[in-house]
């Protein structure tokens, strides 16, 4: 089949069928939250290239502007070079673009191999079943004090919460690509997701000053997920990443999630082996192809 690109705008409801397709046929979704989100909201300016059949979209691939793509084909249209096309496209756009590759399944590595990419960034998904996590309440040292984002802005008012928040945030992930360089603009529209919930935000707190955060999610189908931990850099070494997971576990683990899951670094050794002492174990691998 001749894979006739096309340059598309905000292509938004044309591609979730294909997404729901391929996610059926696979078992994992083809594209992360951020690329979802990039279908339909202009600030986070991604650029996307389709192919079509008969009016409907069988594949597509999004573009970010930091060089990091995704890309999916219908199963009924594999095994057909589109989804080689339109690798070829997005580095013809991106000379550097690294793909992802949600899962790592066959078909991603094969196409990597023609392209002769290799894996620059591993993301694991770990995963643990309620029943195997510790209860309790987290063991907080004198003068620290654990509040939800809405205890925390009734008590010092939103704009103090945030901007403390993003503070944290950006000291703990001055190195991450997606997660580092937040700006308040980037944190409020993270929190226009249909699943955020302000109770789920666990801060922690040394008097009036945060010291660190455990942001939490729950899927449509109950599971819970440590969506992002940051702890600022003043009380690295301090014991206190134990905590902090202990918070944000304890209010998903009491809101009924009967797993919790949470993605990492790959290289990121000490927190992979942390988390396997905890309990959790590697469900997912996703990686990046360069």
């Amino acid at each position: 089949m001749t894979a006739d690109i096309l340059s598309a705008h905000l292509p938004g409801d044309r591609v979730r069928p294909l997404l729901e397709a391929a996610e059926d046929a696979d078992g994992i979704a083809a594209f992360s939250e951020s690329f979802v989100q990039g279908l339909d909201d202009e600030r986070v300016r991604h650029t996307h290239f389709l192919v079509e059949n008969g009016g409907d979209v069988v594949a597509c691939a999004g573009l970010a502007e930091d060089g990091s793509a995704e890309l999916v084909v219908h199963p009924d249209f594999r095994r057909k070079g589109i989804g080689e096309a339109l690798a070829r496209k997005v580095r013809a756009e991106n000379p550097g673009a690294g793909l992802w590759a949600h899962g790592n399944l066959a078909g991603a590595k094969a196409l990597a191999a023609k392209l002769g990419l290799s894996v620059s960034r591993e993301l694991l998904v770990m995963g643990i079943s309620a029943d195997d996590i510790s209860s309790g309440g987290p063991e907080l040292p004198d003068g620290f004090e654990a509040l939800d984002y809405v205890g925390a802005v009734e008590r010092w008012g939103r704009d103090a919460v945030e901007k403390q928040w993003l503070e944290v945030n950006n000291d703990a992930f001055s190195w991450h690509p997606e997660q580092g360089g937040w700006d308040l603009e980037r944190l409020h529209r993270a929190m226009e997701a249909d699943w955020f919930d302000p109770a789920g935000v666990q801060l922690l707190y040394e008097g009036e000053q945060l010291a660190g955060f455990h942001w939490t999610k729950r899927h449509p189908d109950g599971a819970g997920e440590v969506y992002v931990v940051g702890l600022a850099s003043r009380h690295r070494g301090e014991g206190m990443g134990g905590p902090l997971m202990q918070m944000g576990l304890n209010h998903l683990v009491g809101g009924g999630s009967p797993q919790v899951i949470l993605y990492v670094e790959a290289d990121n050794v000490p927190a992979v082996k942390r988390y396997l002492q905890l309990g959790f174990k590697v469900d997912e691998s996703h990686v990046v192809y360069k």
